[in-house]
């Protein structure tokens, strides 16, 4: 084992620890990441009605996630961060898919035609995050924390309308807004909000298990959960390559390709995490290469999602606690939980049984989670002073991309393919982000920059 003297650490990045500390570890960067993983696609299938695919779905996307989080620790040549970088599918990605779903149901599309589309996009614009991850370090100019905060606030707050519709029911509920649905939703979010108050680190990472897990005892007391469909669920699910097709779409494609962008950032940062929990000098040569490397395998990865019928997978945060609660960095405990999140990807009823359950305890989970999200990007945009510039950046890309949120008939006069890329708030945002930080001139003189109250 390597030396670790004055650290907490136990298992340094490249020892191999014993078998049960290593099941154990892995086990808890599971626990950590298990619901982030289904959760994006449970928000997504029940958007869009995919009830008869959803069980393969969360079974692939639990599956893909186990396969590239294996890419991420053991790196192949330049690919992958050689960390344990837990991949999971990108809330980031909800918004600019269910704008292309809703886009494809409209033209009458089936749930075959709208999986399709939305696996196709997803393929093509992991190149640009693949493409990105080779000059990362060029883009100062248009990805900086006032760009990347406008953006990730715009995705917050976003998804919050998704996390409030299943609370009161779900979308299209014959019980939408139901007392028991906002007295059960109610009380998830109530017992997420305790223990994320809790002193204890791990209490506060199982929150929201728990509270989806107390949340629906109390629905199949009362009736409101049917497993009737688990008898008609295969027993193995079978990876498939495009199993419902492919398609293509350039206006479709544009808002996720914009995510794609944006969730290359994102990994940076939470690769950077990993290395300081790891001891990697952020400095060094070393670094640099584990992050370039991490944010091409996020790209490859998120491709052999596409392929394998789940959506763009990321870099976890949730499992950068769990290296630093445990003390246990080894890489090689990556490859346990890619082996557990594999297992568990191959069997159906899993999906099946998180498809019962109410859509009010997954909004009550959710609707924190969510709102975290845009707190997240307020805290990025707040760690720089912020100027009359930054205000009217902020204020503008924060207006129309909010703004097309809440009132999308405001689109309904331009032609369909304008309507399709500029639906999705998030890609709005961006754009308007990174166009006016290029164009707006820079403040010249000290007097000019207001620090945020």
């Amino acid at each position: 084992m390597a030396d670790t003297r004055n650290t907490d650490m136990l298992y340094a990045l490249d020892d191999r620890p014993p078998v049960v500390q290593s099941v154990t570890a892995a086990a808890q960067h599971v626990l950590a990441c298990f619901i982030g993983v289904i959760n994006g696609t449970l928000i997504i299938g029940g958007a869009l009605g995919l009830t008869a695919e959803l069980p393969y779905l969360i079974s692939m996307a639990l599956f893909v996630s186990g396969l590239a989080t294996f890419i991420q620790a053991k790196k192949f040549g330049p690919v992958g961060s050689g960390l344990i970088a837990v991949q999971g599918t990108s809330f980031a990605f909800v918004s600019a898919l269910l704008v292309a779903g809703v886009a494809v149901k409209h033209r009458g599309g089936s749930n075959e035609d709208v999986l399709a589309m939305m696996f196709g996009i997803c393929f093509w614009g992991a190149l640009v995050e693949i493409a990105l991850s080779q000059f990362i370090d060029k883009l100062k100019r248009i990805i900086t924390p006032l760009t990347t905060g406008i953006v990730v606030t715009t995705i917050g707050l976003s998804l919050i309308k998704y996390g409030m519709t299943d609370l009161a029911g779900g979308f299209g509920a014959e019980n939408f807004a139901a007392s028991e649905n906002l007295l059960i939703g109610g009380f998830v979010l109530l017992v997420v909000l305790v223990l994320n108050s809790n002193p204890n680190p791990w209490v506060r990472l199982s929150a929201i298990l728990v509270g989806m897990l107390t949340g629906s005892l109390i629905a199949w007391s009362l009736g409101m959960m049917n497993f009737d469909h688990l008898a008609s669920l295969p027993a193995v699910a079978v990876p498939e390559p495009f199993k419902y097709g492919y398609n293509f779409d350039w206006q479709l494609f544009i808002p996720v390709a914009m995510v794609y962008l944006l969730t290359a950032i994102e990994t940076a940062g939470d690769l950077t995490a990993n290395c300081l929990f790891c001891r990697i000098p952020l400095q060094s040569k070393d670094y640099f290469t584990r992050v370039k490397g991490g944010i091409l395998a996020d790209g490859i990865n998120s491709m052999i999602a596409a392929v394998f019928n789940t959506f763009p997978n990321t870099t976890f945060g949730q499992n950068n606690a769990v290296i630093q609660m445990t003390g246990v960095a080894s890489r090689y405990v990556g490859f346990y939980v890619a082996g557990i999140l594999m297992l568990l990807g191959l069997f159906p009823l899993i999906g099946g049984i998180f498809q019962a359950m109410p859509k009010p305890v997954l909004g009550g989970a959710t609707l924190v989670m969510f709102a975290t999200i845009a707190v997240a990007g307020i805290r990025i945009l707040t760690s720089e002073p912020i100027d009359r510039r930054k205000s009217l950046i902020i204020a503008t890309s924060l207006g129309c991309g909010l703004g097309v949120m809440m009132v999308p008939n405001a689109l309904s006069q331009l032609p369909q393919w304008a309507q399709d890329m500029w639906s999705s708030p998030v890609t709005v945002s961006g754009f308007c982000a990174i166009f006016l930080s290029v164009v707006m001139p820079q403040p010249q003189s000290k007097e000019e920059v207001v620090h945020a109250a």
